[in-house]
């Protein structure tokens, strides 16, 4: 079972800037939408921003202007620079991959990492 493999997460002040990065266990075929997704304790799992292998991207209204997302087709290697980070964005952030288009709903996405920490303190 391919798994993708989050780094990057850990605490920063409000304000502050963390790149997460992601990176599938073995080759895969080049998925065609890898994204990230964040579950806020007690909350359900929200498409934070996602890319398609095309370079088309979505994003979270709340996160457009300060958060990036980029890929490296050649790796399956996907990023996430996120800026001015706020507290209510604690949560497990997640990186996905499906072979098809870029959906919101994480039911439709077929590769899942372990989740990597954010902590944005006050």
């Amino acid at each position: 079972q391919v798994q993708l493999v989050e780094s990057g997460g850990g605490l920063v002040q409000a304000g502050g800037s963390l790149t997460l990065s992601c990176v599938p266990s073995e080759r895969i075929a080049t998925p065609g939408t890898m994204a990230w997704f964040r579950q806020p304790p007690g909350k359900q799992r929200e498409l934070v921003a996602g890319v398609t292998s095309g370079g088309t991207t979505s994003y979270a209204d709340s996160v457009k202007g300060r958060f990036t997302i980029s890929r490296d087709n050649a790796k399956n290697m996907l990023y996430l620079e996120m800026n001015s980070l706020k507290p209510e964005e604690t949560a497990v952030y997640y990186c996905a991959a499906r072979l098809g288009d870029l959906y919101r709903s994480s039911s439709f996405y077929n590769y899942w990492g372990q989740g990597t920490q954010v902590t944005v303190s006050s």
